[in-house]
């Protein structure tokens, strides 16, 4: 068991976290799945080989919650966790004006927040682990805020600027930092309705023209970003395109984003 690698996933019960579970499990990595859906990590877990998963019903907002959850996995490996992803998110769009009091605490508080609570949960383990990483999950609206997601976009950010002053402050501890840019993902996140519309944040991204990218290149470019000396995992074809623009054209990029965004 101790010499078996272990990664930790918050958001585990869908989307990335789930693609991510199967593809680490599947190459013998053991998995701890944490979300708040019991029902979602239940089904995640039956996807992998027997005995390869433990699962913890938990909110990331909750540091209490972090610090046990993360001590009952390392209990089942021996105490090693290699990979802490820092996954799980919920997705707001529409314009700021028109969005909620309640809107902005949720997604600040776990897409932030509870990434920030993560990491601070996380830092002991991974320092006990020769060779970890922290993979933090942003976004392609954490390399140029589109119309129409301002509060993705800023949280988004947010993480980025972490994951980025993480990867220095934590190299002394010999821990790797990345943090994950794909271009949208087509998953149960985005079914959240836009404050004071009958429409879906998957709706917000389809206006503005970004197109969604497959669980399993997520996943694969996740793998390979850990092993590289990169910062930055940029996945999918408008991510690239949002990073190429923002360095080489930014004022072409400022007018796209104003006349509704990449297409």
């Amino acid at each position: 068991m101790a010499n078996e690698k272990a990664i930790f996933i918050t958001g585990g019960a869908s989307g990335i976290g789930q693609a991510v579970a199967k593809l680490f499990a599947a190459r013998g990595w053991r998995v701890g799945l944490a979300d708040v859906n019991r029902a979602g990590l239940e089904a995640t877990a039956a996807m992998l080989p027997p005995g390869m998963a433990t699962t913890h019903v938990m909110d990331v907002r909750d540091r209490d919650q972090w610090r046990e959850a993360l001590s009952a996995f390392a209990a089942t490996t021996g105490g090693r966790i290699d990979v802490v992803f820092n996954n799980a998110g919920i997705a707001i769009g529409g314009p700021l004006a028109q969005a909620s009091d309640d809107d902005i605490d949720r997604i600040v508080g776990i897409n932030l927040v509870g990434v920030i609570n993560g990491a601070r949960a996380a830092h002991p383990f991974l320092k006990a682990t020769p060779g970890s990483s922290l993979v933090n999950t942003a976004s392609a609206a954490a390399i140029y805020g589109s119309s129409g997601l301002a509060l993705y976009a800023a949280v988004k950010f947010g993480v980025r600027g972490l994951s980025e002053a993480l990867d220095a402050e934590w190299a002394g501890d010999e821990i790797k930092v990345r943090v994950v840019m794909p271009s949208f993902i087509d998953t149960p996140l985005l079914d959240s309705n836009v404050s004071g519309t009958n429409y879906t944040a998957r709706d917000s991204v389809r206006a503005a023209g970004l197109e969604f990218t497959p669980l399993d290149e997520v996943a694969e470019a996740i793998w390979n970003g850990i092993a590289r000396d990169r910062v930055h995992v940029i996945i999918g074809k408008t991510a690239r395109r949002l990073a190429f623009a923002s360095r080489w054209m930014p004022g072409a990029l400022r007018k796209q984003m104003r006349r509704g965004g990449m297409r």
